[in-house]
């Protein structure tokens, strides 16, 4: 056992009793899954709680979007060891379908430590002890991963993870939401005109300008070029053409800055956006297939004139109805 009084002393600390090897973590380490593959890839999931359930069903603590998971799979339970007032992890299976494994081997339950591996259904997660440096490495890792690294805004992959993750929690629950696709007017004359890298700025800006425009729960991404998506959460057609003129009222009126570090500035410019607009569900059930109305929607704006908002089916959209309120 190591040296209580070491002031070297690892944060982990390995005890061995009769029911085995336990570990116990000072208070200045988190417990974390890191997930090693899947659409997960690279997420530190903070275990914040004294039981943290996994699981495909909407009331799990930890959604996988994963066929091979049961419903509620397994569960991470934190103890206190009475002994020495540190902390024990322990998962549990929950009667799975595939059953859970820790470092390959399955398990009823298990006492987990730093760097074991947990394989649930097909997701394949580290459990760590992270420290303050250690959680902001990992969180940076992720962002790297799944963002864009111009406008911060989720890249097109992680964005289409999160839209099947809103549409199953939105199949559960029978709540609508909206899916908006974007795309800049003639962004090419900005790059004619100002260069590339204003244009790069400009990309840049309207991230911040679209994601200002949306609600804090609502997801944004860059899908490339100067095209951009959204989907809405808990919004039906009538709500999700008011946040989309929200959005291109937003970009019309900013005046884009033509000034550079160490350069002369133009005076500010103006652009506008085109979106077009699909709903869960009365376009399509199917993720896929609402990004692709939605995108037909986009460029039906486009052929009309451009700096205008159409909905995939008009006569849905249309309606005399008041908003009801938007879930926070």
């Amino acid at each position: 056992m190591t040296n209580e009084n070491d002031e070297n002393e690892s944060v982990t600390t390995q005890i061995g009793d009769e029911a085995g090897s336990r570990s116990i973590v000072s208070s200045e380490r988190r417990p974390v899954l890191v997930s090693l593959r899947g659409e997960l890839l690279a997420t530190p999931i903070p275990l914040e709680r004294d039981v943290v359930t996994l699981g495909r069903a909407l009331e799990a603590d930890i959604r996988l979007n994963d066929s091979k998971a049961s419903r509620l799979h397994a569960k991470i339970v934190t103890e206190s060891d009475p002994r020495t007032g540190g902390r024990v992890f322990r998962i549990r299976d929950l009667g799975s379908t595939n059953g859970t494994r820790v470092n390959a081997q399955l398990v009823v339950e298990a006492v987990l430590t730093d760097g074991d591996k947990l394989l649930i259904g097909d997701q394949l997660f580290r459990f760590e002890l992270l420290d303050e440096i250690d959680h902001e490495f990992q969180q940076q890792i992720h962002r790297l991963i799944g963002h864009d690294d111009l406008t911060g805004l989720l890249s097109s992959k992680s964005f289409f993870t999160e839209l099947r993750r809103e549409a199953a929690r939105a199949e559960e629950s029978a709540s609508p939401f909206c899916v908006m696709m974007m795309d800049l007017d003639h962004f090419k004359k900005v790059n004619d005109t100002y260069g590339h890298l204003v244009g790069s700025r400009t990309l840049q800006d309207l991230g911040v300008i679209i994601k200002a425009a949306l609600r804090s729960g609502d997801v944004a991404a860059r899908f490339g070029g100067e095209e951009f998506a959204a989907f809405l959460l808990d919004a039906d057609y009538a709500q999700g053409l008011v946040a989309a003129e929200r959005v291109r009222r937003a970009v019309e009126q900013h005046g884009f800055s033509t000034s550079l570090q160490g350069s002369g500035s133009l005076g500010p410019f103006h652009v506008t956006i085109s979106i077009g607009v699909a709903a869960y569900p009365d376009d399509a059930t199917d993720p896929i297939k609402l990004v692709e109305l939605a995108d037909s929607a986009l460029y039906r704006a486009k052929r009309n004139g451009r700096n205008q908002i159409c909905a995939y089916r008009p006569s849905l959209a249309a309606t005399e109805k008041p908003l009801r309120p938007r879930r926070s």
